[in-house]
């Protein structure tokens, strides 16, 4: 193979900031290979990629200094409309990326514009590459989050490009649909040759998938290595906030000629090691393991009914198309809310998870039926009132940021209302949330999980009775992820309940007391994490693929599955611990 980006002492600053984004970066990446790029947030692994399409420094202007070469053109003395028929990017917020009505447009829109004859057959290609011919006549703002991503990367294709950048490609998508890019993204790197880079935080996706990792922190490569050899080292991984992935950490202990790829190569592993079940572990252990005391809900009084937060009666709701036909979203749900529930949402996407949390809060009513906030008819309150009661966090950070400074966000709400602690909360809680640094830094300047985390620290600021969250973990890191997980587990002292929409399964399985499933307009299941992660047809119905620690006991079957490593070491045993047992995966 020979090199088709080439990068020498990179060094990049945004304007107004105290330190580069990029420092002094040497990397190398050779044709046809894949390359997840990973790192915590912050460590600058979007903006080196934006040096790829010349969007650094073309777009984000600032201090620039170095070279950067694609194919042997310097990106620095060329454009980006040039660049973007060698280098295609599909953006985390990749829904902006879609500027046109129906998808066939989007998808023939590049070509079109730089007076390809052949515009047409292109994105014909582009879309059977995909697998999405059959949305080639659907308005974009008809498909689900995993088809408009897809939509944006035939879009890109349709230039025939001879490198991709996916920024988080599995961001917004449900866990189904987050295998099923990767297979494609997979296909188009082993049978069309493309060059395929990821910025990715889930290492399960980067151990199955990826050739290569290059390790980003404080704006420079830590090193860039053959993907078994980057697994390799777990330790200095986890020292960057990135831990093995779980059917890796459940190996522990074993001498491992490889490390195991996928859950069957992992069971493979743990059935000649002679992984069993101990005899302490039943139904009852999950309940009463570290991090599950709470899986069935608050603690009451014998007798007492824990009081409703929010009640959605008979609820029906839905959004106009263009020719003014209602297209239902939810159809006669029946959902109570009560005091000490961590309910998570889940479903596959275009479910309706947004749309019930919107209603929830009051920020829509519904067509059909009630829905009452902390008693309160939310056809009868003003939104503004009601965000006394509810905090709503958007699937898109940009969106609550109003102010120059995320400091001033936090603040706008306890300031409004006049609360003499105001300034005191917000020094709280952007401490919780890992932000002081960035506190007078513009939230659209953030990094996507800063972003995120910023979002939280505005909802955490509102002090509500119900907190609603939209996807709170997506584009986090993992130890950010983790960290939110524990900021939402800390939360019963300080609001009645919280409900998350999330295609998070680890969040589900760690934090969760409820699971509401949603598909074909209705509720499909309300039941707890291990219920859920234990039915094939629930799994099936909700776009759902378990954690791959309970995916694992299941395959040895475990029974109930553990919902966490923590749960694994005290549910399974191997044939001798007390020796090291040689295996190959």
């Amino acid at each position: 193979m020979s090199p088709i980006i080439e990068i020498d002492r990179l060094s990049f600053r945004y304007p107004g900031a105290e330190r580069d984004s990029l420092r002094n970066v040497c990397l190398t990446i050779e044709e046809g290979d894949f390359v997840a790029v990973i790192g915590g947030n912050g460590s600058g692994k979007t903006t080196l990629c934006k040096t790829l399409n010349g969007l650094v420094p073309h777009y984000w202007e600032g201090e620039f200094a170095g070279e950067v070469r694609v194919d042997g053109v310097d990106t620095y003395d060329s454009t980006v409309a040039t660049l973007s028929s060698t280098v295609g990017y599909v953006y985390q917020d990749f829904q902006n990326q879609l500027v046109r009505p129906r998808v066939r447009d989007e998808v023939e829109f590049g070509p079109t514009n730089f007076g390809m004859a052949d515009y047409a057959e292109r994105a014909t290609e582009a879309m059977q590459m995909l697998g999405i011919s059959h949305l080639a006549d659907r308005f974009v703002w008809q498909l689900s989050g995993g088809q408009a991503h897809l939509t944006a990367l035939a879009s890109v294709l349709a230039m025939r490009p001879r490198i991709i950048v996916v920024d988080e490609p599995v961001a917004e998508v449900d866990p189904a649909g987050a295998h099923a890019l990767y297979e494609r993204l997979t296909e188009l790197n082993q049978i069309h040759g493309i060059t395929v880079i990821v910025i990715e935080h889930h290492a399960e996706f980067i151990a199955q998938y990826a050739k290569s990792v290059v390790l980003m922190d404080d704006g420079a490569p830590v090193w860039h290595l053959p993907a078994p050899q980057a697994a390799a080292r777990a330790a200095e991984l986890a020292s960057h906030g990135i831990p093995a992935p779980q059917i890796v950490a459940a190996c522990e202990g074993l001498e491992l000629a490889a490390a195991p790829r996928t859950v069957d190569e992992a069971a493979a592993v743990l059935r000649t090691a002679g992984a069993r079940q101990r005899p302490s572990w039943t139904a009852e252990a999950v309940a009463g393991s570290a991090g599950q005391a709470t899986r069935e809900g608050q603690p009451t009084t014998e007798g007492e009914e824990r009081r409703p937060v929010a009640v959605a009666s008979a609820v029906s709701h839905g959004y106009r198309s263009v020719a003014g036909d209602l297209m239902p979203v939810l159809t006669d749900v029946d959902l109570t809310i009560r005091a000490g529930d961590r309910v998570a949402l889940v479903g596959g996407n275009g479910a309706g998870k947004s749309t019930l949390m919107r209603l929830l809060c009051g920020l829509q009513v519904p067509r059909g039926g009630s829905v009452t906030l902390d008693g309160i008819d939310t056809k009868k309150s003003s939104a503004t009132k009601l965000a006394e009661h509810a905090a709503y966090l958007f699937q898109r950070p940009e969106q609550m940021f109003l102010k120059d400074s995320i400091r001033a966000d936090v603040r706008l709400f306890p300031a409004g209302r006049k609360r003499a602690d105001a300034d005191a909360l917000v020094d709280r809680v952007l401490d919780r949330v890992r932000l002081s640094d960035f506190a007078d830094r513009d939230g659209r300047t953030l990094s996507g999980g800063q972003q995120r985390r910023a979002t939280l620290a505005i909802g955490l600021a509102m002090t509500p009775s119900l907190l609603l969250a939209d996807e709170p973990t997506a584009s986090l890191d993992v130890a950010s992820r983790d960290s939110v997980i524990s900021m939402l587990d800390e939360l019963s002292g300080a609001i009645a309940a919280a409900v998350v929409a999330t295609h998070d399964m680890h969040l589900v399985a760690e934090w969760a007391t409820r699971v509401i499933v949603l598909g074909g307009g209705g509720v499909l299941a309300d039941v707890t994490p291990s219920e859920l992660f234990a039915s094939d047809a629930l799994l099936e119905g909700a776009h759902v693929v378990p954690p791959q620690i309970t995916a694992l006991g299941r395959a040895l079957g475990i029974d109930p599955a553990p919902l966490s490593v923590a749960q694994w070491r005290e549910a399974v045993a191997l044939a001798d611990a007390s020796e090291t047992v040689e295996v190959t995966a």
